[in-house]
């Protein structure tokens, strides 16, 4: 059983240079640990895609599931291990399509069920695998998602990290960067409020510890899919490592996975979007990353910002960028996290005509590289 549950969670996968519509992908490459798609079509325009590891085992995932019904982006980075992310990648999307196939429309309210029934979904594979596998209850991931059809965006999110629009600016060569997702860190006064007024009887619901505010000391992001350790008592509790256990009794979920949705009429100065994990906008500004993309070719421009954001962090540790790229996954972390970009180039002309003729396209980021 637990071998067929295990296999379950790694079906989707694809690995590098290879897609699941089964075709060979001419576009791959891989530089070491950075993984890259530099140029594609969907049903929005074109995309660019690149991932760079540098956790031991790569715990960002992502998507770009693109047809008929639209174009579906996802970015899920994961944290406590790369099982909750993965397990996503493979059920959010399908969810997504099942709820959203019953009215033949999408709408904030759908996306979000397909969010919780995501949740419910892995939370049940906790409870199914407690015994064998306790730390899976301390696994969870970060999800962005960003769904276009029919001249509407929507932009949801659980985590930090962040959708980025570069919109052209009137007649002139301007772009300017505009920040469409909500994030869900405790480094956010806003988010540390929320939390203190949804616990007001917990004065350490946010603790500044190691130089950055953490939900009870422990854990960043206050939204995600899995974390059950946060959220029901029965998993905060031995044996899962004491380093994630509550003193205190758990009453009520501490995290959520209720996403913040913003949905968007597309303008035709919308130029492109940029979908990336914390990890890029830990090195670069959403100015900055906007300029990059809008002074260069589509092609490769998901590889160049993660190579911008490389190169920054080589700098803030003074060492060359050749240096960098020499260490390896685990020590690699020290210097930089995972890191996962998508962009989309708005085709105005493929938008206005529809997606009835489109052929279906599903690409994934590499399982591990």
């Amino acid at each position: 059983m637990l071998g067929s549950l295990m296999r379950l969670l790694s079906t989707c996968w694809c690995p590098p240079g290879r897609s699941s519509t089964g075709g060979d992908i001419d576009d791959d490459g891989q530089e070491g640990l950075l993984w890259f798609r530099d140029i594609g079509q969907c049903a929005g325009g074109d995309f660019s895609m690149a991932v760079v590891q540098a956790n031991q085992v790569l715990e960002d995932q992502s998507q770009i599931e693109s047809g008929p019904f639209g174009t579906f982006v996802g970015v899920y980075d994961g944290h406590g291990g790369p099982d909750a992310a993965r397990y996503v990648c493979d059920h959010l999307f399908r969810n997504f399509r099942e709820i959203s196939s019953v009215s033949g429309s999408v709408t904030s309210d759908e996306i979000r069920r397909a969010f919780l029934a995501t949740e419910e979904g892995f939370i049940a594979l906790v409870s199914q695998l407690w015994n064998s596998r306790p730390h899976l209850a301390t696994t969870g991931s970060c999800c962005l998602v960003g769904f276009i059809s029919q001249g509407t965006l929507f932009v949801a999110n659980i985590g930090d990290s962040r959708a980025v629009l570069g919109r052209k600016i009137g007649s002139t060569s301007g772009i300017a960067a505009i920040q469409l997702s909500t994030e869900h860190n405790a480094n956010v006064e806003a988010v540390r409020q929320e939390l203190k007024a949804q616990h007001p009887d917990d004065p350490q619901i946010v603790v500044f510890r190691h130089g950055v505010w953490r939900v009870k000391g422990i854990i960043q992001v206050s939204r995600s899919i899995g974390d059950a350790y946060m959220k029901f008592a029965q998993y905060n509790r031995e044996p899962i490592n004491e380093k994630f256990r509550i003193s205190e009794p758990l009453k009520m979920p501490i995290m959520t996975a209720n996403p913040a949705i913003l949905c968007h009429s597309i303008q035709t100065s919308d130029s492109f979007l940029i979908f990336a994990s914390d990890g890029l906008w830990e090195h670069l500004s959403n100015e900055k990353a906007v300029e990059i993309v809008h002074n260069h070719p589509h092609a490769g421009s998901a590889k160049k910002l993660i190579k911008a954001a490389l190169q920054e962090a080589a700098r803030k540790r003074e060492m060359r960028y050749a240096d960098l790229k020499r260490i390896d996954k685990k020590v690699r972390r020290h210097f930089h996290d995972d890191i996962t970009v998508i962009i989309i180039f708005l085709n105005h002309d493929l938008l206005a005509k529809g997606f009835a003729q489109m052929s279906t396209l599903s690409v994934r980021s590499a399982l591990e590289h």
